[in-house]
């Protein structure tokens, strides 16, 4: 079977599209069988992107692109009917996969049932989230005395049930991997003490740490064109240290999934 590599988040505004697509290019570049899931399709972020790529390729051929396929909530009005139909739905589009190497799936920035099943069936979970304590909350509710009391939150006990309902149905395990991302470039008091509280409840809760992009005005420009700072050859003819830098962020977070470009 693929593995899956679900991102996911119950808050917008945290890069979860531009990271998986940088991801699916750096798998695809170095020959993976790809396919993607947008289980966010109504606001359809990561669909735009790769629907971006696909017309850029009808002029520059060498760009590759994955098998994609948005996936729409189940609109049945009793709860019980459209989480069967939900489930049913992503079990099913997972089995057609099978022959892939990868899936990855990109999530609302909001609770669904539909995004809970995708995280469910993950083999990797990679949860982007600001450098703010605002998106900490989400993880945890933070106790101002003392890290000691560090309690989970609302999404993080929404992975500790999916992570129970993934060793019910066929005994796997998920590696959660928490991303920091659109970091700063100042190390301030607060960051130190975002950076403490982080840390403890890596170990309360059970995930990996990991960091992710700086801020960079890059990122939003290459949406539009559905590019990635590894599409080398089209994307920037001259790349500055800011994009050399980015890269390399990219090539450390791979290094942490244990997937590195074929060109590392």
């Amino acid at each position: 079977m693929p593995r899956i590599i679900v991102f996911g988040n119950q808050k917008g505004g945290t890069g979860k599209s531009t990271l998986a697509m940088h991801l699916v290019v750096s798998l695809l570049l170095r020959g993976d069988k790809v396919a993607t899931v947008d289980v966010d399709a109504r606001q359809g972020t990561f669909s735009r992107y790769i629907e971006n790529r696909e017309k850029t390729k009808k002029e520059y051929k060498n760009i590759a692109t994955p098998f994609h396929t948005p996936l729409f909530d189940s609109k049945t009005d009793l709860i019980s009917s459209m989480e069967k139909e939900n489930y049913l739905a992503f079990s099913e589009l997972v089995s057609t996969l099978k022959n892939y190497d990868y899936i990855v799936v990109d999530t609302p920035g909001n609770d669904s049932n539909l995004s809970q099943i995708a995280h469910s069936f993950a083999d990797v979970i990679i949860t982007p989230m600001n450098e703010s304590f605002i998106d900490l909350d989400l993880l945890v509710r933070i106790d101002e005395s003392s890290t000691n009391n560090l309690k989970p939150s609302s999404y993080a006990a929404m992975v500790w049930n999916q992570k129970k309902e993934r060793a019910m149905r066929d005994k796997g395990t998920i590696d959660w991997i928490v991303l920091v991302n659109r970091m700063s470039n100042i190390i301030s008091k607060n960051r130190q003490e975002f950076d403490k509280i982080l840390a403890a409840l890596s170990k309360r809760i059970g995930f990996r740490l990991a960091r992710g992009f700086k801020e960079r005005v890059i990122f939003r420009e290459l949406f539009t064109s559905g590019l990635t700072l590894l599409d080398k050859d089209v994307a920037v003819a001259q790349m500055s240290l800011s994009h050399i830098a980015a890269r390399q962020e990219l090539n450390d977070l791979l290094k942490t999934l244990n997937i590195t470009n074929s060109d590392d």
